[in-house]
């Protein structure tokens, strides 16, 4: 499908700055962008390349103003990059909508199965499962007993879900997740290590979205929650008796040890590391990389390992750079002293 670029700013409510009527049928990024593509700018790194882009129209903020002739026409609206995540999830629903179920997918006499669903191949549903309308399973999802699905979640292929456990309406399971396997729980008995039996399950609430290969265990008793809105990346461990508040967001390779608390509306960055049993305060932000062993306070911004305020982290890094200098300067003034010393005694 077409749109012009006087349809596309009536529905973002944005303003043409350029030709109205030139039509695009597909999007791009704004470094390769094409003729017959719309892109956008957002991030201010990016600007450069609104001068050569090929694309034929770029959503910007209302206040860009460009300090060079561009060829494409601008559509400005109040944010780019929420107006750009609006066009796409519109390219991605008018994708045709899975629905049946493949003669392949082993489904339990007890589990009752809505007419909306999707279940594809291979697919296995143990006994007492709950699905809500609109669900849909891609091929080679394991449900295991008990297990209750909200409306409208998707779970991509490969996903794992044990026995017990609740998952939200509207939320997104990439593939390879898993969710509700054992926690980490073993207790020192003669010289070895017994295992601990993990009877609880995870909960995770509405509207959560999990990247793929990410790993959420059972609570040893209790549960393990992942709360409203959030969203998780890639290769994400969150160990047993986790909780983790609504709307906060994880970056890859990010692991929660157990019975760790994280508040609401935070973010934390990619591989971060948490101690167990601490609580991080509500919209904490934590930079890449960073270890956190402690308590951490809401509305703190923190960094390094173990992490401190970023901006004592940014001054460390400076003096780090300086420390070969010092060390010098730190040389000279005892040679000085030294030399002092030997005139004084004199």
């Amino acid at each position: 499908m077409e749109f012009t670029a006087q349809q596309i700013a009536d529905f973002l409510q944005g303003e043409v700055i350029g030709d109205a009527q030139v039509k695009v049928n597909n999007v791009s990024k704004i470094e390769d962008g094409k003729p017959g593509t719309l892109s956008f700018l957002a991030n201010p790194k990016y600007t450069h390349y609104i001068y050569t882009t090929k694309a034929s129209i770029v959503l910007v903020n209302r206040d860009f103003e460009p300090e060079e002739k561009i060829t494409a026409t601008l559509i400005k609206v109040n944010d780019a990059y929420s107006c750009i995540a609006q066009l796409l999830n519109l390219v991605s629903q008018a994708r045709p909508e899975k629905k049946g179920i493949d003669s392949s997918a082993s489904i339990a006499a007890s589990v009752t199965i809505p007419q909306s669903i999707y279940i594809g191949a291979f697919t296995y549903i143990d006994e007492n499962v709950k699905l809500g309308e609109n669900v849909k399973l891609y091929p080679q999802v394991y449900i295991g007993e008990n297990v209750t699905i909200g409306e409208n979640t998707i779970i991509y292929p490969g996903v794992k879900i044990y026995h017990d456990c609740v998952i939200g309406s509207n939320c997104i399971i990439h593939a390879g997740t898993v969710i509700g396997a054992d926690g980490f729980g073993f207790a020192p008995h003669n010289g070895s290590y017994e295992k601990i039996a993990q009877i609880g399950n995870v909960v995770i609430e509405d509207f959560v979205e999990i990247g793929a290969n990410t790993t959420i265990d059972r609570a040893t008793m209790g549960s393990t929650i992942i709360r409203k809105g959030v969203k998780l990346d890639n290769l994400i461990q969150v160990a047993h008796n986790v909780e983790v508040g609504n709307n906060t967001v994880i970056a890859a390779q990010t692991g929660i040890a157990g019975s760790t608390k994280v508040g609401s509306h935070c973010m934390i960055g990619g591989q971060v590391g948490f101690a167990g049993h601490i609580s991080i305060g509500d919209r904490v932000n934590v930079g890449a990389q960073s270890g956190i062993p402690n308590n951490v306070k809401p509305d703190s911004t923190i960094l390094g390992y173990p992490a401190v305020p970023a901006r004592e982290f940014a001054r460390s890094v400076v003096m780090i750079k300086k420390l070969p200098e010092l060390r010098q300067t730190v040389d000279d003034l005892r040679k000085e002293i030294e030399a002092l010393k030997k005139q004084l005694g004199k």
